[in-house]
């Protein structure tokens, strides 16, 4: 399900508690997707729902492995990997036309050179293999080294995905200060299909990339160097007041961009009073290092929010961006556009984080008589600079059956330009199938 709105703390702290693995873990998942539009204005294709033309598919497999390497009562040291198989079962050419990751190269195109009727070929790589060191007495610190997955507000893997972005980085997390997590990173490499990486690696990306739906990882996986020369991170999570989250992050990517980025979550669940939450982020992203006289983007959102266990939980989020800048408040990681804004639409990524863009998010949440889980996403952005706006409302189902979940998602999606009028409108209807082990 395309969501990438979470707790970054939860995350980080979660990740720094996996390091220590007791024994050896074996988990993953094997998932199918499908996806059918018919955006009209769309050039090529039939443009009706579930023709070929105008659908896609793609199956993936995940498979991970932790365990101790080492364990003694000064410290731990434990290690990690995890692959990942991607294929179309040959559904191109029959049902589909189309794939949903970017990791597939094509084969061959169709009649002049279309992408239409492309056939592709299988990717697999590993996506992860790491290893980490935990001191077991006097501090409470964790150094990981190699292939992994990162959560920071400004350099994410993204899972919305049938294919999932990694990096190759070293971490150091410390939680010697009570209730507060330091965070100390340096991203070298990464696999996401960000602009400011190996050129070379990008501009492969180009053919494989108009075939796909979720473009999010490079061609078969490859790893290039993150931004122009690797990147840093710095971060403090702080919970000393159970019902408040406050987190600080600074970035350096050399020869890029420098960016922070501030946020605050209130939950008074935590407090056994009625459901409220509320948030504020701001980020400042300055890439003058790539463009002289840019300037620096400055990115401002808000949240607010009530929850009725077992109910339901709904929430409004304001986001408004600079007019100055050159890069908005998306993950660096990728060129999807996909933010960890409370306003972030639940498909059309790359909208609420365009330079001089405003939006509107309202969120509803809910369980339905212990059937299904529903959802209700509606994303309104005004883009003052491009004169361009966007409207999205999504609507999801989701359900359990055991360690198979299964969701269908209806999205309508209108762009209108102002000066011309309507761009594209279009329907989509989506199937997440995920069977967990």
């Amino acid at each position: 399900m395309k969501i990438v709105k979470m707790s970054l703390a939860a995350a980080v702290l979660v990740g720094a508690s996996a390091f220590a693995i007791d024994n050896v873990k074996v988990s993953g998942n094997a998932q199918l997707f499908y996806s059918t539009q018919d955006a009209k204005g769309l050039t090529g294709g039939s443009a009706s729902l579930f023709d070929k033309d105008s659908s896609a598919a793609d199956a993936g497999l995940n498979l991970n492995i932790s365990a101790d390497l080492a364990k003694n009562s000064l410290v731990t040291v434990s290690a990690g990997a995890g692959y990942t198989v991607l294929s179309t079962l040959g559904l191109e050419n029959n049902m589909v036309s189309n794939v949903w990751g970017s990791a597939h190269t094509a084969s061959n195109l169709g009649t002049n050179g279309s992408n239409y009727a492309a056939k592709v070929d299988n990717a697999n790589w590993m996506n992860e293999a790491w290893i980490a060191l935990s001191l077991n007495q006097d501090s409470k610190s964790t150094l990981k080294l190699g292939r992994m997955e990162l959560d920071t507000p400004l350099a994410f893997t993204e899972k919305w995905s049938i294919e999932k972005n990694t990096f190759e980085a070293g971490v150091l997390i410390n939680q010697d200060i009570p209730n507060t997590t330091l965070v100390a990173a340096y991203v070298g490499n990464g696999n996401g299909t960000e602009a400011y990486g190996d050129l070379g690696v990008h501009q492969s990306n180009v053919l494989h990339q108009s075939l796909a739906v979720g473009p999010v990882v490079n061609a078969n996986g490859n790893f290039a160097t993150y931004g122009s020369n690797g990147a840093y991170a710095y971060g403090i999570i702080n919970n000393s007041w159970k019902p408040l989250t406050a987190q600080a992050w600074y970035y350096d990517v050399s020869k890029t961009a420098q960016a922070f980025w501030l946020q605050a979550d209130l939950d008074t669940t935590t407090l056994g009073l009625a459901g409220v939450t509320a948030g504020i982020q701001y980020a400042n992203v300055d890439a003058s290092d790539t463009v002289s006289g840019s300037g620096a983007s400055k990115t401002t959102a808000g949240k607010l929010g009530y929850a009725v266990k077992d109910m339901f939980a709904a929430s409004v989020a304001y986001s408004a961006v600079s007019d100055q800048g050159l890069v908005g408040a998306a993950n660096t990681a990728t060129s999807t556009g996909a933010s960890k804004l409370y306003t972030e639409a639940w498909w059309n990524y790359g909208q609420v984080t365009a330079i001089g863009a405003s939006a509107w998010n309202v969120t509803l949440t809910s369980p339905v008589n212990g059937l299904f889980d529903a959802g209700l996403y509606i994303t309104s952005v005004d883009q003052k600079r491009d004169r361009q706006d966007m409207t999205e409302v999504a609507v999801t189902a989701g359900k359990k059956f055991g360690p198979l979940d299964a969701t269908l998602a209806y999205i309508s999606t209108s762009f209108n330009n102002k000066n011309t009028g309507p761009l594209l409108d279009s329907n989509t209807v989506q199937a997440y199938l995920t069977l967990n082990f």
